[in-house]
């Protein structure tokens, strides 16, 4: 009998598309029915997935889809994001399902970003992820992450671009100060596409007024299929430690990646997968001491200097871009 398996993970944007991996070797290797939960505003992530049977969502709580979770019967439930919802899934669900986790490795984020001290394992957080399902007899296929386009015809596809540049991250602390990027903008002449949300609108119209005729926003009018269109399109993509970094590491597209006060060792830098060259191009202030100063990220700089991003050598992204081979 076809076994069935419910995969969790609630948000966000880049958390979602790095659990791809294990949704691709579940259902290829092993031919379960294989569902996903995730919050509604993520359902554009993974509703053209092919690999996936069902798709449940929820705007706020679990105890919307429980009734429905229940009646599915789940072999196993493999819990990627491990937090008070999946536990409230969890606790609903009762005995039946075996439950398959992994290690958030809260401990030693905790040194690192309190006392600075490393004991992270360099082990990617795709990785951990599949480890959760090695007991079933998964393992890594190589080919690292999947994004995949719904039907088109919905929407105007973005005209294509030389370079895509996500403007946005969702907390201010991963983000270039608006200067800064203007600075990268005119340093590039070649056709650029600014993306983010609507917070970014008003931001991205003040770029592409001051950096000139060969940037144009689009940040705050695209959906998010949209918006991984045009990442799809583009010959290279900056972008700081968001989402679309990882749409984008989906695409197999070269990246100039810009890290404030996260940092790669947390596992979570463009993955290409083990078959694939890495297409990655690091960003960073090193000797700061103080960074990193949150596994997420804060509104302010709680040092106030702002030294991670305001520090970052604007010359050197811009070098990077001209060598990662735009295409005229």
């Amino acid at each position: 009998m076809q076994k069935k398996i419910l995969v969790i993970r609630f948000s966000s944007i880049g958390d979602i598309v790095l659990t791809t991996p294990v949704v691709r070797c579940l259902k290829q290797q092993l031919g379960v029915e294989l569902h996903y939960l995730t919050k509604r505003q993520y359902l554009p992530l993974l509703e053209a997935n092919p690999y996936l049977d069902k798709v449940f969502t929820i705007e706020k709580n679990v105890s919307e889809v429980l009734p429905a979770l229940r009646s599915e019967g789940y072999d196993y439930v493999v819990d990627l994001h491990k937090n008070l919802r999946t536990w409230l899934v969890r606790l609903g669900l009762g005995l039946k399902p075996n439950w398959l986790t992994f290690n958030k490795l809260n401990l030693e984020k905790w040194l690192l970003t309190a006392l600075k001290i490393n004991r992270l394992p360099k082990v990617h957080i795709v990785d951990r992820y599949l480890k959760s399902v090695e007991s079933l007899g998964v393992k890594n296929d190589g080919k690292g992450l999947d994004f995949f386009m719904a039907d088109t015809s919905s929407y105007l596809i973005p005209h294509t671009s030389d370079l895509a540049f996500a403007i946005g991250a969702q907390f201010q602390t991963k983000r270039l100060p608006i200067a800064k990027i203007i600075k990268i903008c005119k340093g590039i002449q070649r056709p650029i596409v600014l993306l983010g949300g609507k917070a970014e609108e008003a931001e991205g119209e003040q770029i592409a007024a001051q950096a000139g005729g060969h940037v144009t926003n689009l940040c705050g009018k695209l959906s998010l299929q949209a918006s991984a269109a045009v990442l799809r399109n583009a010959d290279l993509v900056i972008t700081h430690d968001t989402g679309m970094m990882h749409i984008a590491a989906a695409f197999q597209k070269k990246i100039v990646s810009i890290w404030g006060n996260t940092v790669p060792a947390f596992g979570m830098s463009p993955y290409y997968g083990s078959n694939q060259a890495d297409q990655n191009t690091y960003m960073e202030v090193d000797g700061l001491g103080c960074r990193p100063c949150s596994k997420l990220g804060s509104a302010i700089c709680p040092k106030g200097h702002f030294r991670c991003m305001s520090d970052q050598n604007i010359g050197e992204i811009v070098r990077s871009a001209a060598n990662s081979g735009l295409q005229h």
